[in-house]
């Protein structure tokens, strides 16, 4: 398993997505594969470096591990901020466009339909959030 350790910080956004879709690229995954990858990886780690610490700032390690069978990579957002569960949010109505949609949410809904997994849980007084994408399994998955 790979690990990065960095401040939470926007700043800092780029360190974290060249270290997930450097790893995931050695697992052959497809650039559509990437993007959604690459996108579910900004949202967490932007939303962790917008509320986690609120008002100061602190630590999140991003793990990364991968298996070639199933060909999985599953990342792990690890911070010790306050206590927050991104998935006991409803999801955004159907019908409603994204234009309409209250500020918030949208970023975890959308890791939601681009992964195949996504979990969380508090730990030792950490936030553990949990996504796994499995290679070419994007558009059966979600339909």
């Amino acid at each position: 398993m790979n690990s990065l350790e960095i401040p939470a910080e926007k700043s800092r956004l780029i360190e974290v997505t060249d270290f997930v879709l450097g790893f995931a690229e050695k697992f052959g995954f497809d650039k559509k594969e990437l993007f959604q990858l690459k996108l579910c990886t900004e949202e967490i780690f932007v939303n962790v470096a917008s509320y986690a610490y609120k008002p100061g700032t602190g630590m999140i390690t991003v793990t990364a591990d991968g298996s070639n069978d199933p060909l999985t990579v599953t990342l792990s957002f690890i911070d010790s901020g306050i206590p927050f569960d991104p998935l006991a949010k409803p999801d955004p109505e159907k019908n409603r466009s994204f234009s309409q949609a209250k500020k918030g949410g949208l970023g975890i809904f959308l890791t939601k339909k681009l992964m195949d997994e996504v979990s969380y849980m508090y730990q030792d007084g950490k936030n553990v959030l949990t996504i796994k994408k499995n290679h070419s399994n994007a558009e059966s998955s979600h339909e």
